[in-house]
This record gives C-alpha cells, sequence and structure tokens, in this order.
C-alpha cells in the first residue's frame, strides 16, 4: 500500500508543480530516467545492490519498480527540471535538495517501511552519490542528450566494476 501512496504523492506534487503543459519538452528525458532503471534491473538481474519488497498490491519487485517508473519518475522529471534554476549559483543548492528528498523517501522505505533492502554492500552513501549523479544528469541530458548518454555509459561502467557485477551471466 505505501508504494501506491508515494506513487500518488508525487503525481500530485507532479500534477501541483511539474510543467504539465509542456510535458512533450520533458519526455525524452523522462524516458532516459526510465530507460536507465530499466538497464540497472536488466544488468543487475543475478546481482541486485537494492530490491523493493512486496506488499498486499505488489507481489514483486519488478511490479513495483514499473509502477514507480510510471509515477514517481515522471512526476519527478516535471516538477525537477521545470524548476531547474538558470543561474549557476543555484543549481548546486537545487540538485542536493532534490538528493535529500530522494534520500529521505529511500531512509523512510528502508527503516520505517520495510519497502527496500540493501544487497552486496549498496549503502544510504552509495545511494547519496547515486541520487547527485541523476538529479545532475537529468539536467543535462535534458539540453544535451548525447553527453548525457556518453556520462551515463562511464557511470554504468564505474557502478558495475565496483560493485563487481557480473553481466557475462546475463541471458
Amino acid at each position: 500500500m505505501m508504494h501506491i501512496i508515494a506513487g500518488a504523492t508525487f503525481l500530485f506534487i507532479g500534477w501541483r508543480f511539474g510543467d504539465w503543459k509542456n510535458w512533450k519538452k520533458y519526455y525524452p528525458t523522462i524516458l532516459f530516467f526510465i530507460i536507465g532503471d530499466l538497464l540497472y534491473n536488466v544488468l543487475t538481474y543475478n546481482n541486485p545492490t537494492w530490491s523493493y519488497n512486496k506488499d498486499r498490491l505488489f507481489p514483486n519487485h519488478t511490479l513495483i519498480n514499473i509502477w514507480i517508473m510510471i509515477t514517481i519518475y515522471p512526476a519527478t522529471a516535471l516538477t525537477y527540471l521545470s524548476h531547474f534554476p538558470k543561474e549557476k549559483v543555484k543549481q548546486l543548492p537545487y540538485i542536493l535538495l532534490w538528493t535529500i528528498i530522494y534520500i529521505f523517501g529511500e531512509l523512510l522505505g528502508l527503516h520505517v517501511f520495510g519497502l527496500i533492502n540493501h544487497f552486496n554492500g549498496w549503502n544510504m552513501w552509495w545511494s547519496a552519490l547515486f541520487d547527485i549523479i541523476l538529479f545532475t544528469m537529468l539536467p543535462i541530458h535534458h539540453k544535451r542528450p548525447l553527453v548525457a548518454w556518453g556520462l551515463s555509459i562511464i557511470v554504468i561502467i564505474f557502478f558495475l566494476t565496483v560493485f563487481n557485477v557480473n553481466i557475462s551471466g546475463l541471458k
């Protein structure tokens, strides 16, 4: 049930504060966000660093993740990007604010509601680093998609290497 509440909360925030009138402008970056998560799920299928716990409504990680992809990610991108500061001096605090929001949500999911588990050395410090990268990458993708894809390949290789993910075992 908490997954539904989280998704609905983000949808409300996205509806209230996101730039829905111009959703087409953000659509490629929303897809970039979703594809990144899909890629994580494929590459780490046999060696996950974290996963969602089932509940009464969602019987497995995959269905929960799809729910998050269609609710939280679009709402996040529409809200985050539509308010991203143009002034360089304000960008880092904005990135850190959203990182804190995501970390707070993960801490609630991990320690309060039992919605998520960490594995294979992943912890909240890695989540914080990943969220900083994520919230840095979204505006880059929005303005310069090919640069973001190139940087993402480097980030993927970094995380696969650090967490010793064996991709040769994939189907």
